[in-house]
């Protein structure tokens, strides 16, 4: 008879009393039972089982496809809510059935048993590592490392995607077997970015896709030749300047009269012939044209403004300019 059936056949026999006696001293059954399996390291995980009368702790058995029988584990009375695959376990095509339970003294829970377990199936294949890239003009060189160590047997496919520049959203695709390949027929000095999947294959027609690698950016270089015209464009330009100086040198020395005569400041009146011509009224000019028709002499010219207009003709009367001739010296 099963161990539950039997509990319940002395329960029900023993009265409602004894049930809720023993009911109170049942241990509950772990929750959350699964199996966590990451590049083929597994391990049974559960959900703790909490109670107030002290530290609970677990039992795991395992049995497999080919043995329908239950044997221990190295998780004999654990604390902890986890157990690792021992080495006789990591066969990656068994079918493996695991169970827990919990245990505190002389008490103890039902077994709880996991869903049947398949490493090559139902491991989650992690991506693989970068270890190194070479950027040349046109390509990327990628050299990466599996998530785990192969067996005889496996056999890997790397995808790759890659797109330029890292805000594209089309995606090339490759596929490649070897660790090391590159990526070809790039665009020069552009940023072009690439992610890396494995896929391991389980049979001819099944296969199980990895994670992807988290995505790394790389700028292509200048090629030779377009480095080499870079210099040539440099050289002519500096060139073309050399020849712009000399010219411009030349020029300025052939037609140095013409620059000169172009670059002095333009023709202006003088100040008191521009009063004149503002004001034909005063006797500066007079006093010019009657020393010219008398004879060459030294002119004094006498400005003044309106208020002092009387002053300055009374004084310019008073003077007398001596005769042409003597030996006196010119009024000037």
């Amino acid at each position: 008879m099963p161990r539950r059936a039997l509990r319940l056949f002395l329960l029900l026999l023993l009265g409602p009393g004894w049930a809720a006696a023993a009911e109170s001293f049942h241990l509950p059954a772990p929750q959350g039972v699964m199996v966590y399996s990451y590049n083929f390291h597994s391990s049974l995980r559960w959900s703790p089982v909490k109670v107030d009368r002290g530290p609970v702790f677990y039992t795991v058995h395992f049995k497999t496809g080919a043995f329908n029988q239950w044997d221990e584990m190295n998780c004999t009375r654990i604390t902890q809510t986890e157990c690792n695959f021992p080495l006789l376990l990591n066969e990656r095509r068994w079918t493996i059935t695991l169970r827990v339970r919990a245990e505190l003294g002389q008490m103890v829970s039902d077994w709880v048993e996991s869903d049947p377990f398949v490493a090559e199936r139902n491991t989650i294949i992690g991506p693989p590592k970068v270890n190194s890239v070479i950027v040349s003009s046109d390509s990327l060189l990628i050299s990466v490392i599996p998530p785990f160590g192969s067996e005889l047997g496996d056999f890997l496919q790397y995808h790759v995607f890659y797109w330029e520049n890292a805000t594209s959203t089309t995606k090339k695709e490759m596929k490649m077997s070897n660790t090391l390949f590159k990526i070809q027929n790039l665009k020069e000095l552009t940023l072009y970015c690439f992610e890396v999947h494995v896929e391991f294959m389980i049979q001819p027609n099944l296969q199980k896709l990895g994670l992807p690698s988290v995505p790394e950016c790389y700028r292509t270089t200048v090629s030779e030749a377009t480095r080499n015209g870079y210099i040539i464009l440099i050289f002519l330009l500096i060139l073309f300047l050399v020849i712009l100086v000399i010219v411009g040198l030349f020029l300025m020395w052939r037609y140095h009269n013409t620059i000169k005569y172009w670059s002095q400041p333009p023709f202006k009146i003088p100040s008191h012939f521009e009063e004149y011509l503002k004001d034909p009224s005063m006797p500066v000019l007079e006093a010019l044209e009657n020393c010219i028709e008398e004879d060459p002499c030294d002119s004094l010219f006498v400005v003044c403004n309106g208020e002092r207009s009387q002053e300055c003709d009374g004084s310019a009367e008073g003077k007398a300019h001596p005769p042409s001739g003597s030996g006196e010296s010119e009024l000037t």
